[in-house]
């Protein structure tokens, strides 16, 4: 799981890559579980996140910790972007931001996403 949720530099800053690309429900489930144990080791307002769900596929399980874990994250959390989104329910999307109060842009790849992610 490591591999699937870890920091990454990117133009001196730190930057939590979290790589669904190409997971099954269960296995976005089971990654964004984890999400939170690593995000709120950091400090407030601190992490910028790059979430890619590139092939990913959903359920209703992995929609709701998705939305649960993005409303207990917020507090430590910087920037958010996103990658692959439209693997995602479109109604999800506009759920998600209302629901967590955060704001989640799409790019169309990993590098105008840490581009976004690592200015100030």
């Amino acid at each position: 799981m490591t591999n699937r949720v870890r920091f990454i530099a990117y133009h001196g800053k730190q930057i939590l890559l979290i790589d669904l690309s190409n997971c099954s429900a269960v296995e976005v489930e089971k990654i964004i579980r984890a999400v939170p144990d690593l995000v709120t080791t950091q400090l407030r307002g601190s992490v910028l996140i790059l979430s890619d769900f590139t092939g990913a596929s959903f359920n209703q399980e992995a929609l709701r910790t998705m939305k649960e874990a993005a409303v207990f994250d917020k507090p430590f959390v910087k920037k958010s972007a996103w990658v692959g989104a439209e693997s995602l329910p479109n109604v999800f999307s506009q759920d998600m931001k209302s629901f967590s109060r955060r704001e989640f842009p799409v790019f169309d790849t990993r590098d105008e996403a840490l581009s976004w992610l690592s200015k100030d």
